[in-house]
């Protein structure tokens, strides 16, 4: 008997017919990440409908869904069995699907502490742009020229192909966990903050906003209780971690908002209008300059982030001319009729 939610051979077809007939798609599902990146002027394939969970080893630590699958049913599921997706994928609205958090890479307040959302996927089954059905994973077929296949999924936001189904390493959810805050300038607070790192205390988040240092601490109580002894601090409460993530933080409604994702050791400026996450390694930064530069500078880049605008210019930090041709390369090699999501990235990819 088949099976309602596997929409494979349909969506194959679409593509399919769009490489025969030299038409481009526009890769959606749950629309929630629709803001990030340029807009593609194409023919629709809707993901969405495409969705279950196919198989989760508990024991193995190991998922396996289709893109489809909403994150909300995923994390569902884990929780049950006392498992996380510790790279909190941005869910942005309760339609948010596992392939959307994939394709555009995001990855939420823990990801210094646990990995990025690529550290996670295990493998993966596409559909790439001559409509054909491609799984790749070490269980199953050695990657390509040299590319951790599954992994160039992760942040191509569907210009290399159209995710199928996603396997992903979880982890086990921590005993307890607690939020504390304390009144600091920005610099200080950086100061602060890796002083504790290094001391190894169990913090597994952390944000600076307007004079306010604020942690996640995540262990065993009794490892908590003597981090809470020695580093002092406030009570806060725990729902900033969930703004954060899903990005409904007051920080995300301002205008001219920037992502720089810098070297965690780099300065930080007190004059700033800034939130800074990761540690010190992620700053969302409002600025009406354009931050490409001062970005690369400091060794990271930068990313224009409108909420529900089009804005003018670049979106994501320009490509040196060799990245650019390797980039290239790549999407020729998987998608070359430039069928899927032509231009969400780049313009010439």
């Amino acid at each position: 008997m088949s099976d309602p939610n596997d929409q494979t051979d349909s969506l194959r077809e679409q593509v399919s017919k769009a490489y025969a007939d030299r038409s481009a798609l526009a890769l959606s599902a749950g629309g929630s990440k629709s803001f990030y990146g340029r807009t593609v002027e194409a023919e629709p394939l809707q993901l969405a409908n495409h969705r279950g969970i196919l198989s989760y080893k508990a024991s193995e630590l190991v998922l396996t869904a289709r893109a489809g699958t909403r994150i909300s049913e995923i994390e569902t599921a884990l929780a049950e069995q006392g498992q996380q997706l510790a790279f909190e994928p941005p869910r942005h609205t309760p339609r948010a699907t596992i392939g959307g958090a994939v394709a555009c890479g995001l990855s939420g307040p823990g990801r210094p502490f646990f990995g990025a959302a690529r550290d996670f996927v295990l493998g993966t089954k596409i559909i790439n742009g001559k409509g054909e059905v491609l799984q790749f994973g070490g269980q199953v077929m050695k990657n390509v020229a040299g590319y951790d296949v599954s992994r160039l999924m992760v942040g191509a936001q569907g210009t290399l192909g159209v995710i199928l189904e996603v396997s992903l390493k979880v982890l086990p959810e921590a005993e307890t966990a607690t939020t504390l805050f304390f009144e600091t300038g920005a610099s200080e607070g950086h100061r602060m903050l890796r002083a504790w790192l290094g001391e190894g205390h169990p913090i597994t988040a952390s944000c600076h906003y307007k004079g306010v240092l604020t942690i996640r601490l995540s262990s065993t109580r009794s490892s908590i209780d003597e981090a809470r002894a020695k580093l002092g601090g406030e009570r806060a409460s725990d729902d900033i971690w969930q703004q954060l993530r899903d990005q409904t933080h007051t920080c995300f409604e301002r205008a001219g908002l920037w992502r720089l994702s810098l070297p965690a050791a780099s300065e930080i400026q007190d004059d700033h209008d800034q939130l800074i996450e990761w540690g010190g390694a992620l700053r969302w930064i409002t600025s009406t300059d354009d931050m490409f530069d001062a970005a690369r500078n400091l060794g990271g880049h930068a990313t224009r982030y409108p909420i529900g605008t089009e804005p003018k210019g670049d979106i994501f930090q320009p490509l040196p001319p060799g990245m650019l041709a390797i980039q290239q390369r790549i999407k020729q090699s998987l998608d070359p009729g430039h069928v899927l999501n032509p231009g969400r990235l780049y313009p010439a990819l």
